[in-house]
């Protein structure tokens, strides 16, 4: 048989039955605010997804000392082919003095996802399962040139056990080339010293040109990011998205100012497919085969009773119950001392009572001695 019997025909039947269905992807970007979250996916994907947030919003969330979960969902299609985007974002993340347990609602989200996927896959029909699982986790360090904070440190940790991590340096114009340099520099050191997993492309060894621009993304990490909608004009009279300054143009797509272009094609170009994988194979099923090794099968997950969204409030009203406790004391003891002085007062008035009744009674009883003796007696 000269044209074989079809089995290299299999990956045209998979790619034209992808091609009908499509695919979807769901990224979570993780961040203190201003750090320009919305900006990149809006960037990523050359569409308005995220609408930017204006100064008083942002200020109100503050206010509210609280980590959300907003989830934003998109139709995209490129040459015919269909994604449904899904962007997790966490507005409140890390803007506060005290940040303690500022991630737990990060990390709840992202354990509930994989608790949500598998009990669809244990029920008798499973053909809409709702998948919110994360295929990759973008984290905003904040370009200060310095060294990571402990909060960094903290939820990278746990976020590295849970999703494909992919840090990235924020505002990367902020800083000059060489301190991007040392700054990135001191962010791998302190990943490889805390054993922090993060994100790492699969390397094929029989491709040599896979396998090298596996290398190259590696390298690169943490990429630094420059995000922009805007079309500026450069001095030789290109228009490209970035942002202008006295000194000059930032590109949002050269290579020689950031690493935008890399982490387009690590999210989309080259590794969606792996990133969604990986969830599917590392991650959920070290979730399931937690959970399967811990809980009886149809058994609910345990749910933890410290949420930090609420302790706060508990805080609260357990400070109002004793300031409020306090001051009914402090009436009681009012109360009881008036009672006390009202109850001496009558005692008083009592005994004073009963003394003019004893008097009143000799008196009386001396009268009556005086007439049975036929005498008179007058009063003084």
């Amino acid at each position: 048989m000269a044209d074989g019997i079809g089995i290299a025909n299999l990956p045209n039947q998979r790619h034209k039955i992808t091609s009908q269905h499509g695919a979807h992807f769901t990224i979570m970007v993780v961040g203190q605010s201003g750090l320009g979250k919305t900006t990149l996916i809006n960037t990523l994907f050359a569409t308005e997804i995220c609408s930017p947030r204006n100064y008083r919003q942002r200020f109100a969330k503050q206010m509210d000392k609280t980590t959300e979960v907003e989830i934003l969902k998109a139709d995209l299609e490129e040459r015919g082919f269909n994604i449904k985007l899904t962007v997790i974002d966490t507005p409140g993340f890390g803007d506060y003095v005290n940040n303690r347990d500022s991630w737990s609602p990060i990390v709840d989200f992202i354990d509930d996802q994989h608790e949500s996927y598998m009990r669809q896959e244990q029920q008798p029909h499973r053909k809409e399962k709702q998948d919110l699982r994360i295929h990759a986790c973008l984290y905003f360090i904040k370009p200060t040139g310095t060294t990571l904070k402990p909060l960094d440190v903290e939820i990278m940790k746990k976020l590295g056990t849970r999703v494909n991590l992919i840090p990235v340096i924020a505002k990367a114009d902020t800083m000059t080339p060489e301190d991007l340099l040392n700054f990135k520099q001191i962010v791998r050191e302190t990943v490889a010293a805390q054993n922090i997993s993060i994100y790492s492309p699969p390397s094929d060894p029989e491709d040599e040109a896979a396998a090298e621009h596996a290398r190259a993304m590696q390298a690169v990490m943490p990429f630094s990011i420059i995000g922009s909608t805007t079309d500026v004009t450069t001095p030789d009279g290109r228009v490209v998205k970035g942002r202008e300054y006295l000194w000059g143009v930032a590109e949002v797509e050269n290579e020689e100012h950031c690493d935008f272009k890399k982490l387009r094609s690590l999210l989309i170009r080259t590794y969606m497919l792996d990133l969604t994988t990986s969830t599917e194979e590392k991650h959920y099923e070290a979730y399931r085969l937690a959970q399967m090794e811990t809980r009886k099968f149809g058994e609910p997950k345990v749910k933890k009773l410290d949420n930090p969204k609420y302790r706060e409030e508990e805080e609260l009203l357990r400070k109002r119950f004793t300031e409020q406790v306090k001051l009914e004391e402090s009436r009681f003891r009012q109360w009881e001392q008036h009672l006390i002085a009202e109850r001496d007062r009558l005692n008083k008035d009592l005994e004073q009572a009963h003394s003019s009744i004893k008097s009143l009674e000799a008196e009386l009883d001396q009268i009556a001695a005086y007439h049975r003796q036929g005498g008179t007696v007058g009063r003084r």
